[in-house]
């Protein structure tokens, strides 16, 4: 949990460091803008008094000096029109807009007190593009962000997984020898005590710590897929659980129906621990007392297997959360059950598992979809 902490504060400082950028960058092309503004209409200004001085001047006068300012401006697009908002001449304009009056200005060029015109000028292109680089740049950031969040997830997803290959590859190797030991222990209390009837059950719990540390082992490999009936497998560890029952205010109820041989490619150990976690998490729900209902049904080529119990049911904003490594709401456990189960059956056994439905005090559906087995071959 403290990865994860860490990495959303990370995860926040990026976006506010990009945020403090376009604000900055906003602020300052807004001042810019501003200033060209104040500028390009201190020009139009200049290309006014010149236009009017062009028009006025005499034979003998030297024109030069006006033409020059005149024909510098060759970015602003200009309209000189009359009192009737006629268009009596343009420079700069590459698409003319249908009325000219509804630019920047009027700058009035009075050539005689009988003629009297307007210019209106429109902002030149690299004006309008400055405009847009605020937007541009928060775009470009943007997309940053994305790209940097996107990455620290999946960097963060990729170390916890790290983390938990390890954890459960350490855990089977440490069970190893306890194990080897238990089952020497049994064989000599066997041959010591043959009419001993617990023996029996304790090669049985043995049977069952080999295959809890057999489950551990192929977490973080790929393991071999194989063509096997599902309802057996469901049957073997409902059989499990109630044993593991303590009292008769819980039952376990199936139903029975034509699907009972239907095959699917999978790996038996470890969909077995799947099963057995929302067993185990359909008890704690209920608090010792309900019903477990598990039902198999077909739709098109998949097989859904749904799980629903009458416990104390799960919010709906917890749908998706509570299948994140380290979740949990009990007091003791790492909240691993749930997302180990998701890994086993959507990256191993390219399936779905999800909160179907979930109603407080009433109950919770999940629902894990497969695709049946055609041709009961072996996929590695």
């Amino acid at each position: 949990m403290k990865t994860r902490w860490s990495s959303l504060n990370i995860a926040s400082l990026i976006v506010a460091i990009a945020l403090l950028i376009v604000i900055v960058s906003a602020l300052y092309t807004n001042r810019l803008v501003k200033q060209l503004q104040a500028d390009e209409q201190q020009r139009v200004e200049i290309w006014a008094d010149a236009t009017r001085r062009l028009i006025q001047a005499d034979d003998t006068e030297d024109l030069s000096f006006y033409v020059t300012i005149i024909e510098g401006n060759t970015n602003i697009p200009v309209y000189i029109v009359d009192k009737d908002g006629n268009v009596l001449e343009s420079r700069n304009v590459k698409h003319p807009v249908d009325d000219p009056r509804t630019l920047e200005g009027p700058i009035v060029l009075k050539i005689s007190e009988s003629n009297i015109q307007y210019i209106y000028y429109d902002q030149s292109l690299t004006l309008t593009r400055l405009k847009w680089l605020p937007l541009i740049e928060f775009g470009v950031i943007l997309l940053f962000i994305v790209v940097a969040v996107l990455t620290l997830i999946t960097a963060q997803r990729s170390e916890q997984n790290r983390v938990w290959v390890g954890l459960s590859k350490e855990t089977a190797h440490q069970l190893g020898t306890p194990i080897s030991s238990l089952n020497a222990w049994q064989e000599l209390l066997q041959d010591r005590y043959p009419e001993d009837t617990l023996i029996p059950q304790m090669r049985l719990d043995i049977q069952r710590l080999s295959m809890i540390a057999e489950r551990f082992s192929k977490i973080g490999s790929e393991p071999q897929l194989v063509a096997t009936q599902l309802w057996p497998v469901v049957e073997q560890t409902i059989s499990y659980i109630r044993t593991r029952v303590s009292n008769n205010k819980v039952s376990i109820v199936t139903q029975p129906n034509d699907l009972q041989t239907v095959y699917i490619q999978m790996n038996a150990p470890l969909f077995g621990w799947v099963l057995e976690n929302l067993l185990k998490n359909a008890l704690d729900a209920m608090n010792g007392a309900g019903q477990i209902m598990v039902e198999l049904h077909r739709e098109g080529g998949e097989m859904y297997l749904d799980i629903t119990d009458t416990g104390r049911g799960i919010d709906r904003s917890l749908y998706r959360t509570i299948f994140q490594p380290g979740y949990t709401s009990k007091k003791r456990g790492w909240g691993l059950g749930l997302s180990l189960a998701k890994r086993i059956v959507e990256d191993y056994h390219s399936g779905k598992i999800f909160v179907l439905r979930s109603e407080l005090n009433v109950g919770t559906t999940f629902r894990l979809v497969l695709k049946e087995s055609i041709d009961g071959g072996t996929t590695a």
